[in-house]
């Protein structure tokens, strides 16, 4: 079947399948921050000094998750950083300021996505390339070992 297909089909097939691929991201990153931002206001297990006041006060996430650096994590001074090496700040209505541990940092996982993506699309152009250049030299071969046979009178 993809045989009898001609460039033409198969680049804009290939051209359809991207953009679906663009657009299946764009709402599974916009659906996963709207619930993902609830789900770490929930979070019972990420305690740290303040003893999870997140839990009975009133709170504002001042910034989001963020990495602990290498001190915090070596040394253990902050226990939010202990559990995952990775803390929000929080700022509590009573207890004030506080750290929480979280799961993850989006922008380092969309970061390591889109490098992830960006060496596929290199790779694949690279693949053109090598592949279009080694076509160019089989054409070629035939072409000599036609003119050779003509040459011959065969």
């Amino acid at each position: 079947m993809i045989e009898s297909c001609s460039k033409k089909q198969m680049v804009f097939a290939i051209i359809c399948l991207g953009g679906l691929t663009l657009l299946v991201l764009i709402f599974e990153s916009y659906w996963t921050s709207e619930s993902g931002h609830h789900h770490s206001r929930q979070s019972h297990k990420n305690a740290s000094r303040g003893n999870g006041c997140w839990l009975t006060e009133e709170f504002e996430i001042v910034k989001d998750c963020a990495p602990c650096g290498d001190f915090e994590v070596a040394s253990k001074s902050e226990p939010a950083c202990i559990a995952t090496g990775f803390k929000e700040t929080i700022l509590c209505a009573i207890s004030g300021k506080v750290f929480r541990a979280c799961d993850r940092v989006t922008w380092i996982d969309e970061r390591n996505f889109w490098t992830f993506e960006a060496l596929m699309l290199l790779a694949g152009i690279f693949s053109y390339f090598v592949v279009y250049a080694r076509q160019k030299l089989l054409d070629q071969e035939m072409l000599q070992r036609i003119q050779r046979q003509l040459a011959r009178g065969v």
